[in-house]
């Protein structure tokens, strides 16, 4: 009697410890926090301590290379919070709140005591790009764009209405590596995928 009762709690708790295993990473994806905030009209509030999120990336097409006319000549320095990145490392998914800061910089130098190159100027413009199935279950992917940027020597908006599916979001669908973000151009989220090596 002693031994079943036994072998039967045995076996509870091995399940139990099986299928606790699973929830941390099933609750993960829903549980990130969420450093933004929308306005009562859906306006992104301009995010802040984006520079202490993990640095995925800073692609370049300057005008040199792209006869003049590069649609984006500037640095974009990208950045993810930490817990949507340790999901992403988990799971290799971006979990729904997952919110991507870019924050551009113009070429600035072209000459440095190490030789020649591209190096960061200014700050000049500062977009972001949000994960969120409910809030833009509408929108490919439901990612939604959002641009702070103001002429060069102004104040970034304080607020940011998102664009339509047209503006940032086709381009994204058509030639993002994985899940409409361009992880092909970022090393630090190359490097995270699971099954990596």
């Amino acid at each position: 009697m002693i031994f079943k009762l036994l072998n039967r709690l045995i076996l509870v708790l091995c399940v139990t410890s099986v299928l606790a295993s699973f929830v941390p990473n099933a609750l993960a994806a829903e549980k990130i926090s969420r450093p933004y905030k929308f306005d009562k009209s859906g306006n992104l509030e301009q995010p802040k301590g984006y520079r202490e999120w993990i640095f995925v990336g800073s692609p370049v097409t300057p005008n040199d290379m792209n006869s003049g006319k590069a649609a984006f000549p500037e640095f974009h320095h990208v950045y993810i919070p930490s817990d949507a990145y340790n999901v992403y490392k988990s799971t290799g998914a971006f979990p729904n709140g997952t919110i991507l800061v870019k924050e551009l910089l113009s070429v600035g130098d072209k000459q440095a005591p190490s030789g020649k190159g591209y190096f960061n100027g200014d700050f000049i413009g500062l977009e972001a790009t949000i994960k969120d199935t409910k809030r833009f279950k509408d929108e490919p992917g439901n990612w939604a764009y959002f641009s702070f940027t103001t002429p060069i020597g102004q104040p970034h908006k304080k607020i940011a209405k998102a664009f339509g599916k047209n503006k940032c979001n086709f381009c994204h669908q058509a030639f993002a590596k994985d899940d409409w973000v361009f992880t092909q151009y970022y090393p630090v989220l190359r490097a995270a995928k699971p099954g990596r090596k």
